[in-house]
């Protein structure tokens, strides 16, 4: 049995298609915004959720960023939930890009809600508060074990968000995963947002880039901002044309990976060292160790039996399944889960 790597969607590899497609791929200068092939696929997510525009960049964690600095000026202040990824694992780019601070808020499994995000808002009037400028959701939510967010608490936070003058930005590394669940239609989800990052290296399966979408007015900004961060690229159609691909050809089978997901999480039910495993909504399974056996352990073992996963956090160990997974892997996976 090879190595069933389960530690994160990221390291799924092209398929052979994708890489001939790549390689195919007309090219351009992207600066000069030139890239056919880039061209093409920042309409294409665009049109998928309605937007007019988009920007193609080399990473999620740089268009969260790059609208993070479009919005906010030095000072002002970005409300999300705590364990939001543009908090926890973006190098503390929020306030290093963009001077800015953040209201954190305890959500359900990282969901927040318009209540919440009412008593979050500063009073602009009160020259000691910082002004609130932005607030950002993530679905689905990483730290919360793929949560989906509800479509009616959503709701509710734009309309909080349109009376109070604010943008609403989505940090959708895993959007698909959210929306093959719901079957939500991408249009209609995609006019909650004001602005959303869409990441094709995960579960999707590209080997590099994010695509950031909105209006022409915010994505002209967001270019320049992305030229001051230093992520103006040439002729990068030829690893733009992996997120065309997979945009185009990957979404669907997302739900393949959650029926993984789900029988992973049965096998962890099951087992006396657990105390209590995540509801799985998506491709991420999180298990909730007891004091019967160490993180470090149960990882110990896995790799024994060559597999790897992920410390969470506390007591937790974090799987991810992915289009690199075969049938076969995943049976491995449960039957040495069993065997612990």
């Amino acid at each position: 049995m090879e190595i069933v790597d389960l530690r994160s969607d990221t390291v799924t590899k092209p398929s052979k298609e994708m890489k001939e497609f790549m390689i195919n791929a007309p090219v351009g200068d992207d600066v000069f915004e030139e890239d056919p092939t880039i061209n093409e696929l920042e309409d294409y997510a665009a049109k998928l959720f309605g937007k007019e525009a988009g920007l193609y960049c080399s990473s999620g964690t740089q268009t969260n960023q790059i609208a993070i600095n479009a919005y906010c000026r030095p000072g002002d202040e970005v409300i999300c939930d705590k364990d939001a990824h543009i908090y926890m694992y973006e190098g503390g780019g929020i306030a290093k890009n963009s001077g800015a601070s953040v209201r954190l808020l305890e959500g359900d499994r990282g969901r927040i809600t318009a209540q919440q995000v009412k008593n979050a808002i500063m009073d602009p009037s009160n020259v000691h508060y910082p002004l609130t400028a932005l607030v950002a959701l993530e679905d689905t939510m990483n730290r919360g074990g793929g949560a989906i967010y509800s479509m009616d608490e959503i709701k509710r936070i734009q309309t909080l968000c349109k009376k109070e003058g604010l943008p609403l930005h989505l940090d959708g590394a895993r959007v698909f995963n959210s929306l093959v669940e719901t079957k939500v239609d991408y249009v209609e989800y995609g006019n909650l947002f004001d602005s959303i990052s869409i990441c094709l290296s995960k579960g999707l399966g590209a080997p590099v880039g994010s695509v950031l979408i909105g209006s022409k007015e915010f994505i002209k900004k967001a270019r320049r901002v992305r030229k001051v961060f230093g992520g103006g690229m040439r002729q990068a159609g030829i690893i733009a044309a992996g997120g065309l691909f997979a945009l185009k050809n990957n979404i669907d089978r997302l739900k393949v990976d959650h029926e993984r997901a789900i029988s992973i999480e049965s096998a962890f039910k099951n087992c006396s060292w657990v105390e209590n495993v995540l509801e799985t909504q998506t491709n991420i399974v999180v298990a909730n160790l007891n004091n019967d056996k160490s993180v470090e352990e149960v990882l110990r073992q896995l790799e024994k039996n060559k597999i790897l996963a992920m410390p969470f956090g506390g007591n937790m160990i974090r799987m991810v399944t992915h289009l690199d997974n075969s049938p076969e892997q995943i049976q491995h996976v449960i039957n040495t889960i069993q065997s612990i």
